[in-house]
């Protein structure tokens, strides 16, 4: 009879998987801020420059955020007057087009961290 011991060391595994999540959900993050600079209105180039891409590694999210006062109005008004391809809902349409490529950036960098 031939044996063989398996070892489980989920600890190590769990630590790698949560990595990988963060830095997943980094770049996923990322991409969605990107997506969302090219299609915010601009004028100066203000409100653009204003994107920012944060993740909390201790609860696993990440947020995009575009912090000047007129954000909310250029993003929720939808009479106002763009350029082309320049639009409200910059944020939040990219949002919701971009949630499975997110998602297959942060599954790519756990199997990465597993390897």
């Amino acid at each position: 009879m031939t044996r063989a011991r398996i070892r489980w060391n989920g600890a190590a595994v769990i630590r790698g998987t949560r990595t990988g999540a963060a830095r997943g959900l980094r770049l996923g993050t990322e991409h969605v801020l990107q997506v969302a600079r090219d299609r915010v209105p601009i004028e100066e180039g203000t409100l653009e420059r204003s994107g920012t891409a944060t993740v909390d590694e201790a609860s696993l999210t990440g947020a995009v955020a575009f912090d000047t006062p007129y954000a909310v109005r250029q993003h929720e008004e939808m009479d106002l007057r763009h350029d082309t391809g320049r639009t409200a809902k910059f944020l939040e349409l990219p949002m919701a087009e971009e949630a499975d490529t997110v998602g297959e950036i942060i599954a790519a960098e756990m199997r990465r961290a597993l390897r």
